[in-house]
Parts: C-alpha cells; sequence; structure tokens
C-alpha cells in the first residue's frame, strides 16, 4: 500500500467528516483540496516523482500539508528540525540534495544561510505562504505524477545526532504504512480517534500520529509548538481521545493542571522518546485512568522494537516484540552475531529483524553506517534490556550511556528513575564525568525544582541518593543547572553534558552544599520496586 491511495480512500469514505481541528478545521474534502493544490504548487517548481523535498517548518498544520502533499506527488518528504545548529543544517541540506526547500518567516533566514553553502546542491527555495497563494490557484485535478508506488520512498527523517552528524533514513510508503497499522493496533487506536499534533514530523512520532489519524479517517489537531496551557485547550475544545507525546510533555500537562480534571476525552496514552520515570506513570494512571497506556520501544529506523501495552501494570516495562516484528537480547559485545543469544535474565543487547514491514532498507549515503548496525539481518540499535520472569523485557540503558566507574558497569536510567522522585528536583539526568580515581564518576545533573535554591537541590539529592540507591550507583558529584539539555523530541543530550558544556548553578564538586532536613527524604515507592527503568526510543 501506499500513501496517496491510502489517503485517497478515507477522503472517499469520509468527505464531510472533520480532518483537521483547532481554530481552522478542516473536513477531509477540504483538506483533499488543500494537499492537492500544494502538490501542484511544488509540481510548478519543478518537482518531480522522486525528488527530495525539505521542509523547514516550525510545524503545525501547514508542515503536515505539505508533508502529505510530497506523498501525492510522489515526491520525497524530508522534514528537518528547526532546532538544530548552522552546521548540521548544511550537513542535511548537503547530504539530502533537495530540489525544493520550503521555509517559513521563523527559518528562512537561516535557511538562506546554510543553503548558500557550496556543499548544498543548486534547488528553488520558497517561503510556505508562497506555496499556500500558489496552491489557491492550482488546477482541479489529481498531481501530475501519479500514484506513488509502494517501494518509493516516502520520507526521509534525520536521525537526531546525540551522538554524531545526523544519518538519513530513508522509508518506503510501505514501510510508513505497516508503521501507522502497526501503531494503531498496539495503542488500541479506534476508527474516528482525535489526536493531539504536536510532535515535530522530523521525528517519527510526529509522522506516526499524522498518517495513524489518515488511516483511522480520525481527527489530528494541530499545535505547532508545544505550550502546556494551550494542549490543555486543545484537549477540551477538540475533544482529544489520544495522546502520544514524550514524558517531558506530559510532565508539563501535570504542572499546568495536577488533577487533569478537563481531560475527561482523553482515554488513550502512548509514549515514546524517552523514559517515563514510575512516579509519572502512577500520576498519569491515577488522574486519567486511561482505557491504554502504551509504552512504545522502537527507531527511526525500525518503527516498533517492543511494545509495554500495560503502563499502569508494570511501568516502564518494555513488553514484547510488537505485531509485525522480532527482537532477541544478544551478548552486549561490538560485532556480536544475532545467534549469540544471552540466557534468561540476563543482560543482553537489543536485535531486531529487518524482516519487519516496519524497517528501513539502510542509511542514506551510509553504507558504513548500515554495516555498523545491520548485521545478517538484524539491526543492532545500541540498547541494552534484560527479560523479567514473565518474558517481558526491561531496557537497562544505552551501550554509549554506560558508566565504567571504578571497573563497574552502571546505567543512568535506574538512576534517574530514582532521583526523579526527590521533591526538590524538577528534572535529572545522569553522566559519567572523566575522573581520575574511579575512571567514571557517577554525575547527577539536577534542576532545581520551583522556589529550591540550587544548593539546596544539591544536597537533596546527595541524601536522597543515600536512601534510594546502592552504593555503587550513588552519585559521586551533583551539579545543579537550570535546564537539562535535550533535543527537539525531549531525547536528554548527555554527550553535552560530558563535554563539559554546562554552566553550574551549584557544584557539589565545588565544596559542602547547604544541609536539608530528613523529612525530605521519604519515598512514597522506591525505585527498587521496578525491575528497570526503560530509557525510550526513536534514537
Amino acid at each position: 500500500m501506499d500513501l496517496a491511495t491510502a489517503w485517497a480512500w478515507t477522503v472517499e469514505r469520509y468527505p464531510r467528516r472533520r480532518a483537521v481541528g483547532g481554530p481552522e478545521p478542516m473536513t477531509w474534502a477540504e483538506w483533499d483540496a488543500r494537499t492537492a493544490g500544494l502538490a501542484h504548487a511544488l509540481a510548478e517548481l519543478g518537482v518531480r516523482r522522486g525528488d527530495r523535498v525539505a521542509l523547514v517548518l516550525t510545524g503545525g498544520e501547514p508542515a503536515a500539508s505539505l508533508h502529505l502533499a510530497a506523498q501525492r506527488l510522489a515526491a520525497v518528504a524530508v522534514p528537518l528540525s528547526t532546532r538544530i545548529g548552522h552546521e548540521e543544517l548544511v550537513h542535511c541540506l548537503a547530504d539530502a540534495a533537495p530540489a525544493v526547500i520550503v521555509s517559513d518567516e521563523a527559518t528562512a533566514e537561516r535557511v538562506d544561510a546554510a543553503a548558500g553553502d557550496e556543499h548544498v546542491r543548486p534547488h528553488t527555495h520558497r517561503l510556505v505562504d508562497d506555496l499556500e497563494r500558489a496552491a489557491a490557484d492550482a488546477p482541479d485535478t489529481p498531481p501530475p505524477t501519479g500514484a506513488p508506488k509502494p517501494d518509493d520512498i516516502s520520507v526521509m527523517l534525520y536521525t537526531s545526532g546525540t551522538t554524531g552528524r545526523p544519518k538519513g533514513v530513508p522509508r518506503t510508503h510501505a514501510a510508513e504504512h505497516a508503521a501507522a497499522v502497526a501503531h494503531l493496533i498496539q495503542t488500541g487506536g479506534r476508527p474516528g480517534e482525535v489526536a493531539l499534533g504536536v510532535m515535530p514530523l522530523f521525528h517519527t512520532m510526529g509522522v506516526r500520529t499524522l498518517i495513524a489519524t489518515v488511516l483511522a479517517a480520525g481527527t489530528w489537531v494541530p499545535q505547532a509548538r508545544f505550550d502546556a496551557a494551550e494542549a490543555a485547550e486543545l484537549v477540551v475544545a477538540d475533544g482529544i481521545t489520544s495522546l502520544y507525546l514524550v514524558p517531558t510533555m506530559f510532565w508539563s500537562l501535570l504542572r499546568e493542571d495536577p488533577t487533569l480534571a478537563r481531560f475527561r476525552s482523553v482515554r488513550r496514552l502512548a509514549y515514546a522518546g524517552a523514559a517515563m520515570a514510575p512516579a509519572l506513570a502512577e500520576r498519569l494512571v491515577q488522574a486519567l485512568a486511561p482505557e491504554s497506556f502504551v509504552n512504545h520501544f522502537g527507531s527511526t529506523e525500525i518503527y516498533t522494537f517492543s511494545i509495554g501495552p500495560d503502563v499502569a501494570a508494570k511501568p516502564g516495562c518494555a513488553g514484547r516484540a510488537g505485531v509485525f516484528g522480532r527482537l532477541r537480547l544478544v551478548e552486549p559485545a561490538p560485532d556480536a552475531s544475532p545467534e549469540a543469544i544471552v540466557g534468561p535474565g540476563e543482560q543482553g543487547q537489543v536485535a531486531v529483524s529487518m524482516a519487519s514491514p516496519e524497517a528501513f532498507a539502510g542509511y542514506w549515503r551510509r553504507p558504513d553506517a548500515t554495516a555498523r548496525t545491520v548485521r545478517d539481518g538484524w539491526y543492532f540499535p545500541g540498547d541494552l534490556a534484560v527479560t523479567d520472569d514473565d518474558g517481558d523485557l526491561w531496557v537497562a540503558g544505552r551501550i554509549d550511556d554506560m558508566i565504567n566507574s571504578g571497573g563497574e558497569n552502571v546505567y543512568p536510567d535506574e538512576i534517574e528513575a530514582a532521583l526523579v522522585r526527590c521533591p526538590e528536583l524538577a528534572d535529572v539526568v545522569v553522566a559519567g564525568l572523566p575522573d581520575e580515581r574511579w575512571g567514571q564518576a557517577v554525575t547527577a545533573f539536577v534542576v532545581p525544582a520551583p522556589g529550591v535554591e540550587p544548593g539546596v537541590a544539591v544536597a537533596a539529592t546527595d541524601r536522597w541518593g543515600r536512601v534510594e540507591l546502592p552504593s555503587l550507583q550513588r552519585p559521586k558529584r551533583v551539579v545543579a543547572l537550570t535546564a537539562v539539555p535535550r533535543s527537539a523530541v525531549g531525547k536528554t543530550l548527555r554527550r553535552v553534558l560530558v563535554a563539559g558544556e554546562f554552566s553550574p548553578l551549584a557544584d557539589s564538586g565545588a565544596g559542602p552544599a547547604p544541609d536539608v532536613g530528613e523529612g525530605h527524604l521519604r519515598s512514597n515507592t522506591s525505585s527498587e520496586g521496578h525491575p528497570r527503568s526503560e530509557p525510550g526510543a526513536h534514537r
């Protein structure tokens, strides 16, 4: 199946059903006319079948409509992050070699600067407003290229680059369709689902929400930039039934409304992209009593690795392989064979079958990167995990993030799951910093809760760790920051901290921190009640 055909069938079935929510709603027939007009406007600029169209857009409905227009034109959508730096943007534009680049008023100046680099191929650059004016005058006929084939490339997403330069991940129409079907099955999605479209389209979660809404003939409610207060209003006004977000967004919604009392329409929750602390999962279950609460573990390369289908029962559990996939744990060694399967209960590295219809075929122009991560028909994302007595998966962390302290391996996610419950903290991330004695010192970077002084937060973290964590996992240094460095989709950028690129508000390594009372050390649930914390997905 290709996405242009899937789109046409939905429009044919429900032309008058609401397709786009928010302050400027559209029916499926209206959205069909808009995306067809944009496809014609792109074709007038010379876009042909298989050409790349780079979308450097803030988000919202214009970005979604252009993404869909590219599908109808059998072109390749290349949505790029609006938060990457100049050098990364130059790299992505030079690597993708787009025929057309589309920007908006917020991104045009940056795009002009990057697109002028000598390494970027000749192209056409247009503002989205110009394309929209051209689309309004487009003929009322199908786009000129004809429907794409299932094996044609639909979209090329760039990995977030937490460990180096972003790599292009081309994904076919068939893979995108299979991933959207899997998403609906695995999250309990229903026909007519109303979904918040706030995850950016340069990330697989954002694309998945959009395409799954098309297949379900539901309503996609756009939000160009996440704002908790605005998101809450959209939930109420549009009757949103499904939220698929990263954990930081759920935290923000709870800070906006601790009871989520107005979220009565929301029945299905899902998360990915980063770890969800058990404390957050418990608060969401208590506030919403969702019919479905799913932990999705996957990546840009293969959308689904595994699904934890019941977060309420097993917070942090990554569950079993997805409906279209196979997964196994093999020896945690470089170049390990996919046949080197570890025993029950032993920690291993995750290997996912490339036979999944959700899988990519290899990185764009990077056979070296493909060879490093794909071996004998299995994809190795670099995650470590263990299975429990029920056979369910618990992800222990990234091989890249593992801390070797005094000859022992320590995993940041387990420590973060304990420290995040400290009442004096709003956020926490753990990384290993170089240390003469330990090799790597377990270091907690914390953001003080509102009204808490940085030194007090540092001292509270130290005391909390002494109560909640075994000695090996206790931070040897605590640093207070204004904010934890994260990517546009909430992925923690530990490499920034390891490189020393931070400005401490307070630092236990710089001298004694203020004392705090023992009354702040109680925790309703110890982190030891959960075998592992799940560090997220879509890397």
